[in-house]
């Protein structure tokens, strides 16, 4: 599995976060998520206007415009 959605945490289903593009819908789910298996704060970074056309939120297949992560 490379991917995390929220349909596979009620499955039992785990990720191991180490880094995330997300909308800002879901920003904060990735950044608590990035917590959770951390325990320390990620770095949050703008993706560059190139990546930003083809990338899709982990969560929701939006747009991405944040990477969340180390």
């Amino acid at each position: 599995m490379d991917k995390w959605y929220p349909s596979e945490v009620n499955e039992g289903m785990e990720r191991i976060v180490d880094k995330m593009k997300c909308c800002l819908e879901h920003i904060e789910l990735a950044m608590e998520m990035y917590i959770d298996e951390h325990e320390e704060a990620p770095i949050l970074e703008m993706l560059p206007e190139e990546e930003k056309l083809s990338t899709t939120c982990e969560f929701c297949k939006e747009s991405a415009i944040y990477m969340v992560g180390n």
